[in-house]
């Protein structure tokens, strides 16, 4: 008969002796979402005071439910999100903070926009550089009172040229970004409006040094 390897207090004895070596990570984790709650609602709290909501560097994958709900009374007219880990805004910010002039969406994974943005009918300057668009989206250019928006250093290659022209829009940032030629062209030739463009990089079959 073989013996018993380990008794069941033993084993319990063992388990106390020998912590999980993830617990030490999950409850540095948990600390840190902890700060980060707290500093949501710090800034919210602020925001209260001078209309103001800076949620910037905040950890933030979206906006927390908690903020529309601590901001229900407040006219916010500016918003700073930039700096986090976000990936998309959902239609009811557009409704909810629809009296904002200043929205800040830098440096995050976004790649999109709700429709619902065009109703933020008192915005005069957008910043969503440092993101994942490709595309600007048409939203942008339906927006009443938008005066300047910087979509640099996104992935962007093709924009409607027209609805740009028709827009309320007097001065876009599109600096690094990989548009394409026939684009860039057009954009360079908008008088109405004053666009920032990179140099454009020549195709190989132009470039006859190569």
């Amino acid at each position: 008969m073989r013996p018993p390897t380990q008794y069941p207090q033993e084993i319990a004895e063992e388990a106390e002796s020998e912590p999980d070596p993830r617990l030490g990570a999950m409850m540095i984790s948990a600390r840190l979402a902890g700060r980060a709650v707290i500093r949501v609602v710090g800034r919210c709290n602020e925001a209260k005071e001078n209309e103001n909501l800076d949620l910037s560097n905040c950890q933030l994958m979206q906006v927390p439910d908690a903020v529309y709900h601590l901001m229900r009374h407040t006219e916010l007219k500016s918003c700073d999100l930039s700096d986090n880990v976000i990936t998309k805004i959902p239609p009811k910010f557009a409704t909810k903070f629809n009296l904002i002039s200043d929205l800040n969406l830098s440096h995050n994974q976004m790649s999109k926009l709700p429709d619902e943005c065009e109703e933020m009918g008192s915005l005069e300057r957008l910043d969503i550089s440092h993101n994942t668009f490709i595309s600007l989206p048409n939203c942008i250019f339906k927006i009443p009172k938008l005066r300047q928006l910087n979509a640099s250093n996104n992935h962007i290659v093709d924009i409607d040229v027209d609805y740009l022209r028709e827009s309320s829009l007097e001065s876009i940032d599109l600096s690094n970004n990989p548009i394409a030629p026939r684009i860039h062209e057009q954009l360079s030739n908008i008088t109405n409006i004053n666009v920032l463009l990179s140099p454009r990089k020549k195709e190989d079959w132009e470039d006859l040094t190569i």
